[in-house]
């Protein structure tokens, strides 16, 4: 089986999936000639054409909105915001038109697009490179919402994602795009190509929507993460020493319930950990979720690790970040009240 990264799984996914479908089309800035800033739509636009790969001007509401008239059509666009930090101009485009055509007509039509863009931080990106916009779309009815953590889930979870009638929203941690990033910033990073989510197939497959998997199993305490953080949690549980069963969500929209509450209910206690920051994160749509489902398997409050309520801070990046020790410390916490 192949190793690829991330940023060849995704381009692989697309590959695939233009060469099975040719309704598939895949624009946005520089995502052409140049094959994108990250490099994951490299040669798409020489294998198939100039119609079905191809550049547009620097207009995140102009993307978005073509793409919602072109699936209202009957293409399936899969379409590049160059980072999730300037989505916000085509958010009324996305939560206004996009999410609701299914609905206000009755399903006599959906809107089949993807929304690709590379999330978080971890790079140097600074304040305006570097948001984790995810909570802003789970709050949107719908939208679907996916954070892989890993080539294997990417590529997978992206033709799903394709081939889905209605709108998703493909989130990419870009920490994640050449290694399996688990918050020790001063150690070298594994290469994807030495881990076992590295391994990815050359043809189709896909993964489901909704379906949450267990990254290390334990029975002291539940921690619960996506994308980057699912690395940075599995290195705080080795850190620690302590029988953390680690949850990578994968899909934030749908949200798999059943392994939450499974998980929690064995363990009777629980850690959400997410990049972004922590006010009005989606961590705490899962902290009231694990409160209202397993309240009277709790041992301990739930315990959220996030960004800081503030702008991206470029100085102190791994402050801000999430990593090991802040969650180790959470996991101490909560094992000790």
């Amino acid at each position: 089986m192949a190793r690829m990264t991330m940023i060849e799984a995704v381009r692989s996914a697309m590959d695939v999936s233009m060469a099975k479908d040719d309704n598939v089309v895949v624009f946005g800035e520089d995502v052409g000639y140049f094959g994108g800033v990250f490099r994951s739509t490299q040669g798409l636009q020489a294998k198939y054409g100039r119609t079905r790969c191809f550049d547009t001007p620097i207009s995140e509401s102009g993307i978005v909105g073509t793409a919602i008239g072109m699936a209202a059509y009957g293409l399936k666009p899969c379409v590049e915001i160059q980072f999730a930090d300037y989505m916000y101009p085509a958010y009324d485009q996305l939560t206004q038109e996009a999410a609701r055509i299914r609905y206000r007509s009755n399903g006599d039509f959906t809107c089949p697009i993807v929304v690709r863009m590379p999330t978080g931080g971890g790079i140097f990106g600074g304040q305006t490179h570097s948001q984790s916009p995810e909570a802003l779309f789970t709050h949107v009815c719908g939208l679907k919402v996916i954070v892989p953590s890993n080539p294997y889930d990417a590529k997978g979870l992206l033709i799903a994602a394709i081939e889905d009638p209605d709108p998703v929203m493909f989130l990419e941690p870009k920490r994640l795009y050449n290694g399996p990033f688990d918050g020790h910033h001063e150690k070298p990073v594994t290469p994807w190509s030495k881990h076992d989510l590295g391994e990815v197939p050359d043809g189709h497959y896909t993964i489901p929507i909704g379906k949450a998997e267990v990254r290390r199993v334990g029975s002291a305490v539940t921690v619960i993460a996506y994308g980057t953080m699912v690395h940075v949690a599995l290195a705080a549980a080795e850190d620690a020493g302590i029988d953390a069963e680690v949850i990578d969500l994968r899909s934030l929209l749908p949200l798999d319930l059943d392994a939450i509450v499974k998980s929690v209910a064995k363990t009777g206690r629980c850690v959400v950990v997410h990049e972004a920051t922590l006010t009005s994160g989606f961590g705490a749509e899962v902290a009231a979720l694990v409160q209202e489902h397993c309240f009277y398997h709790l041992e301990a409050p739930v315990v959220r690790v996030a960004g800081w309520d503030t702008p991206y801070p470029h100085a102190q990046e791994w402050d801000y970040f999430p990593g090991p020790g802040r969650v180790g410390r959470a996991l101490a916490e909560v094992m000790e009240a």
